[in-house]
This record gives C-alpha cells, sequence and structure tokens, in this order.
C-alpha cells in the first residue's frame, strides 16, 4: 500500500556563512533553491508534493534575524528566526495584543515553538493567522536582496496565494510594527473545524482605537483571512466605522459590508456561502467587543 505520506524528497542543504553568500546563491539557483528557517511549512509542503526545491538555504542564523527587540521610536522587530511562543512570552510584545492573540491561535504549543511570523508571511497563505494583525500593525519588512538592504511594506506584499513581491535573492530578515497608537484595543477571532492545530476557515483580525479626526471618533483596521486569493482588508467597512456614529446600526452596517466585498472558496473547510455569512457575524463581534474595550 501506498503511503498517504511520503518521505521527504532529497535535497542539499545549504547553510551560508552571510548575508551576502545567501542572496547570491539563492538568486543563481533560483528557482530550485528555497531559503527556511522554522521548516514548519516548508517540510509538510515537501512531504506532500506541493514542491520539490533542489537546495534548502538555512537563513536562521544570518545576521538580523534573530533580533527581537522594542524601540519607542521606530517599534517592534521581530526577526525571521524568532518562533512565535518566544514573541508571545516578550514582555514588550503586550503592547501588540492584536499580534500575541493572533499567534497564539496558531496550530499547538509545540509547533509554535519553532513557527514564525516572517514564515506565516513568506509563505503568503490567504488563511495565515499572524498576517492581519501585522497589516493592522502596518508592519514593514526588512530585506536583504543580491543588491543589498531594502524595506517594503507588509499592505501591497502579497501577490495571490503563496505569492510575494520577493525577487529571487531577496532574504526577509526581520519586520517592524511601528509603535502603537495609545489606548488601542485589538481582537483576532478564527473559525476552525476544531479548537486546536487547524487552518481557519475565517479569521478576523480587528483594531480600534479612539481617533478625533473622524466623524465616529474612531479609526479600525480590519484584516480577513481566508476569504480571498491574499489577506483581504474591507475598506468599505472601515470607512462605514470612520464615518457614521458607531451604534450597533453602523457595526451592522459594516459587517454586511465586508460581507459583500469578500470573495471565498468551496473547500473541505467550508463553503463559500458559510465564509460569506461567518465573516459578517465575526466582524460583527469584532468591531462589538473593541468598542466596549475603548468604552471601558
Amino acid at each position: 500500500m501506498t503511503s498517504a505520506h511520503p518521505g521527504l524528497p532529497e535535497f542539499d542543504y545549504v547553510k551560508p556563512a552571510g548575508l551576502k553568500e545567501a542572496s547570491q546563491f539563492l538568486a543563481q539557483h533560483a528557482p530550485e533553491a528555497r531559503p527556511f528557517s522554522g521548516g514548519t511549512d516548508t517540510f509538510v509542503r515537501m512531504r506532500d508534493g506541493f514542491f520539490n526545491p533542489k537546495y534548502l538555504v538555512d537563513v536562521k542564523g544570518l545576521e538580523g534575524t534573530r533580533v527581537l527587540k522594542i524601540d519607542e521610536k521606530e517599534g517592534l522587530t521581530i526577526g525571521a528566526a524568532i518562533p512565535m511562543n518566544r514573541v508571545v512570552a516578550f514582555a514588550e510584545a503586550s503592547r501588540y495584543p492584536l499580534l500575541v492573540e493572533a499567534a497564539k491561535s496558531v496550530a499547538s504549543y509545540q509547533l509554535r515553538s519553532r513557527a514564525t511570523i516572517i514564515g506565516n508571511i513568506c509563505n503568503a497563505s490567504p488563511a495565515g493567522d499572524t498576517i492581519g494583525a501585522c497589516l493592522a500593525y502596518q508592519g514593514v519588512l526588512n530585506i536583504h536582496g543580491v543588491d543589498g538592504p531594502k524595506t517594503l511594506p507588509l499592505n501591497g506584499f502579497f501577490t495571490g496565494p503563496g505569492k510575494n513581491l520577493l525577487k529571487p535573492g531577496d532574504i526577509v530578515l526581520s519586520i517592524t510594527l511601528p509603535v502603537p497608537p495609545k489606548g488601542h484595543a485589538g481582537r483576532y477571532i478564527k473559525l476552525g473545524r476544531n479548537r486546536l492545530s487547524d487552518l481557519s476557515i475565517v479569521g478576523i483580525s480587528a483594531m480600534g482605537v479612539k481617533d478625533s479626526s473622524t466623524k465616529s471618533g474612531y479609526k479600525f483596521h480590519l484584516a480577513i483571512a481566508s476569504v480571498a486569493p491574499v489577506p483581504f482588508i474591507p475598506a468599505k467597512a472601515e470607512e462605514i466605522l470612520a464615518n457614521n456614529a458607531l451604534n450597533t446600526e453602523t457595526i451592522i452596517l459594516a459587517a454586511q459590508a465586508a460581507m459583500d466585498a469578500v470573495t471565498p472558496i468551496d473547500d473541505v473547510r467550508g463553503s463559500a456561502q458559510y465564509r460569506k455569512f461567518m465573516v459578517r457575524n465575526l466582524v460583527n463581534r469584532a468591531v462589538t467587543e473593541i468598542m466596549q474595550k475603548l468604552s471601558a
């Protein structure tokens, strides 16, 4: 009987001495070479035949990948080699509650000891749990390429399922999340088939803060997972929340706008119709809970 989960295909393990060597090797051997750090997604996808790289380039020891620090001007920087459990345990990360909540929702504690937020981002899965929080906090990627360092805003980074703006030789070293607005509140609601270890059927990332520049006196950032080819920002829903008195009726209108904007698909985890209805219900719930926190 053929095994449903065959072993890993053969590959060459490459451990570059520095950033320049790593970028050059990845560029020269594209698309046969693939960078990896935690490997929680890479090895599963190789085992299941989704891709078969000839070279795996270990980037977790490179300069800039092990940083985890807070700066009062620049914000929180999380290196590519920092596992999610370390982020959750980092005391200063409590200033980014939406990110911490999202990271805690990823699979199991054991997997989070290797899984990384940068890996979640670079895999560019529409179901990535921590991507929405990084979008809400307006994250910026710090990258080393064949021509040296550069930065890319996370908003606009994703181009399709499993696809992003990285070029051959690009290595994401870290992400920087700017200093969050004072007094903000966040909520991540993940709908899965079970409580642990499942990809989201729908994932709602929501962040709200009091803002006197809007008609409502509040500003919201929303991002939705598993409902579009890329992590989805419901711009119309955000506009409704900013431009109308924030009451039950406005929140219902915003939730409906989010539902109307998404384009999910049917798959083994849920139908497109179910996903759309749950977007409406969960956006309503997330915004309502955030308003309760901000009004307390």
